[in-house]
């Protein structure tokens, strides 16, 4: 009886997110620093199999830091360094143009481009759990978790000194 409960409850507060034209949670981001943990997984229209991801992401505005996969991730908005701390390696790329999938900032603070293709499944006081149904009808599925809404600290915490990694890190400037 509980889980109905819980199901209902869930279920409401999904549609009235929709009905109301947002996503309240996500309406929160601007004008903050956004912590959370991310699960991330893509479906392929006819096949079985589904790419998983995971992750812990820190955004604010068109910055962030993405950790997963034994990756960082971290990008002003305008620069990327992709750092492989198992490799020792560190590539840093111009950020010209990036998707949902490259980049956690675009989902949590434009998700409204894509409001028509958006399901919430369920959403929580510090989660959020939805499904984006792409063009070619695959499926992405976005689990975020222990959402936290920070001060605003400036972008200080969005670039990487290549001067700072050991010496042995293999470096690919490719600006």
């Amino acid at each position: 009886m509980r889980k109905l409960v819980a199901t209902l409850l869930l279920t409401t507060l999904a549609l009235t997110a929709m009905a109301q034209g947002g996503i309240p949670l996500l309406d929160r981001v601007e004008g903050h620093r956004v912590q959370f943990h991310y699960t991330y997984s893509l479906s392929q229209k006819g096949s079985p199999y589904k790419e998983i991801t995971d992750g812990d992401v820190t955004v604010e505005g068109n910055a962030y830091v993405l950790e997963g996969l034994g990756l960082k991730v971290v990008s002003n908005g305008s620069t990327r360094w992709s750092i492989d701390e198992e490799a020792g390696e560190m590539v840093i790329e111009t950020v010209e143009k990036e998707n949902l999938f490259t980049n956690p900032a675009l989902f949590i603070t434009s998700y409204r481009n894509y409001l028509d293709k958006i399901r919430v499944n369920a959403q929580g006081e510090d989660s959020l759990d939805v499904t984006l149904t792409l063009e070619d009808e695959n499926k992405a599925h976005f689990v975020l978790s222990g959402i936290r809404f920070l001060p605003q600290q400036g972008k200080s915490d969005f670039s990487v000194d290549g001067k700072s990694l050991e010496k042995s890190y293999v470096i690919t400037d490719l600006r």
